[in-house]
């Protein structure tokens, strides 16, 4: 199926007489016919029996994403952050590191350069536009990882998505590779190399801002028995002696971060939400294509305006990601636009109050237009340098066009602009 139909059919098929829409199965607790039943499936559930593990709803939903991100499996979270805290999880442990590009989310560049820390894991920072020998020089005995975004939130780079693989991949590690801005319908970075894919759905899958989740998409690709991770080939004897990649093969990753991490974490979904979310990705491959034209249309426009020092959209030809860009976003780059307006830090935080059809809040690939001041919100927790090294301006403003008509759009920008003059 292509990525439109897949949003409307992929995760659930109806039965004869059974409801057209994915249900609600609005319940912490499943029934079995036998003891031994419940004893198997506590050595390896493989199906449903609490909702901290699976529910139906949100299995539907996990199949979906999978479906249009060309995975063999996923796994849901509360949130984007729980998403990415449980990806490197996965793979590291107390003694070890792994790699991450600098121009990330902050609560990213927080969990990773603070708080994981504090559980004994390094994350080691890199310019995702090194030179191999330069990236060659962060490798250490005990990296596990590579991790990076399609597009960085909110300097709005372009990762080279097929580099990074390589580089990966030469040193028998995996990537994981944070998609949430560009959406499988604009990109699969599987298709491309990456191994696993997160999203915050809390972004453009769901859409409306009426639910927070994550998504965690398993390729099926990596070699887990290369000798790196012997979590996965050794027996885990916390579900008696069960071997992920003896038992899983190539949905091992999948398998044993929903066996170890959701059971001891239990940052699982409601079924109410995945619902909500459900609704979302049903009109997904619609929405992103009108964010793209809007965020064009704006990005242009605000190049225009003498007000403006600066604007980064690598759908702009003059853009510096462009040609990154052609490569692995050919059918858009999303809503998210980021410009640096002239004045500095007080002069956006003025221009942004100004505002009145788009809304300051911490959000952002909503449905509505809405603003955000990265320097003084998202990134306020990072010093000067780190804010440069994540490539944020203090006068930095992140807009993310909705779909309201272009034109009214572009009317509230310019009576902002008059606003403050």
């Amino acid at each position: 199926m292509k990525p439109e139909t897949q949003c409307l059919h992929a995760g659930y098929t109806p039965g004869n007489g059974d409801p057209r829409v994915v249900p609600i199965v609005q319940s912490t607790t499943y029934t079995f016919d036998s003891t031994e039943h419940i004893a198997a499936l506590f050595d390896m559930p493989t199906e449903p029996m609490y909702s901290r593990f699976a529910n139906p709803t949100v299995d539907a939903v996990e199949k979906k994403i999978a479906a249009l991100e060309g995975g063999v499996a996923a796994m849901c979270t509360t949130s984007g952050q729980a998403a990415n805290l449980l990806s490197i999880l996965n793979v590291c442990s107390a003694g070890d590191s792994f790699i991450s590009t600098g121009t990330i989310y902050g609560g990213t560049f927080n969990l990773f350069a603070v708080t994981l820390k504090r559980f004994g894991i390094e994350c080691i920072f890199v310019d995702q536009t090194a030179s191999r020998e330069e990236l060659q020089k962060a490798i250490k005995p005990n990296t596990r990882c590579v991790f990076g975004e399609t597009l960085a939130n909110p300097a709005l780079t372009v990762l080279d998505i097929r580099k990074m693989a390589d580089f990966a991949h030469d040193n028998g590690l995996p990537l994981i590779i944070d998609n949430t801005f560009p959406t499988p319908i604009l990109c699969r970075p599987i298709a491309h190399g990456a191994d696993i894919v997160i999203h915050s759905t809390t972004k453009y899958m769901d859409g409306h801002a009426v639910q927070g989740g994550g998504v965690i998409v398993d390729g099926g690709t990596f070699p887990w028995d290369n000798g790196k991770f012997p979590a996965f080939t050794e027996p885990d004897e916390s579900y008696h002696g069960v071997c992920y990649v003896r038992d899983f093969g190539n949905m091992a990753y999948i398998i044993k971060c929903r066996m170890q991490l959701m059971r001891d974490f239990g940052c699982y979904p409601s079924a109410t939400n995945a619902f909500y979310l459900n609704l979302g990705l049903e009109t997904l491959a619609l929405r992103m294509k009108q964010y793209c034209i809007n965020a064009l249309t704006v990005a242009k426009y605000l190049q225009s305006r003498p007000e403006v020092e600066s604007v980064s959209y690598p759908g702009l030809e003059s853009d510096p990601n462009h040609a990154l860009a052609q490569k692995y976003l050919p059918d858009g780059c999303s809503g998210v636009i980021s410009f640096v307006i002239k004045g500095g830090r007080t002069q956006a935080m003025h221009f942004m109050d100004a505002l009145k059809l788009a809304s300051n809040v911490v959000h952002v690939a909503d449905i509505r237009t809405c603003v955000l001041h990265p320097a003084s919100e998202t990134h306020r927790q990072l010093s000067d340098e780190q804010l440069v090294a994540a490539g944020i301006n203090a006068g930095m403003i992140r807009f993310s066009c909705g779909l309201e008509h272009i034109d009214d759009i572009i009317a509230d920008i310019d009576q902002a602009f008059a606003a403050i003059q």
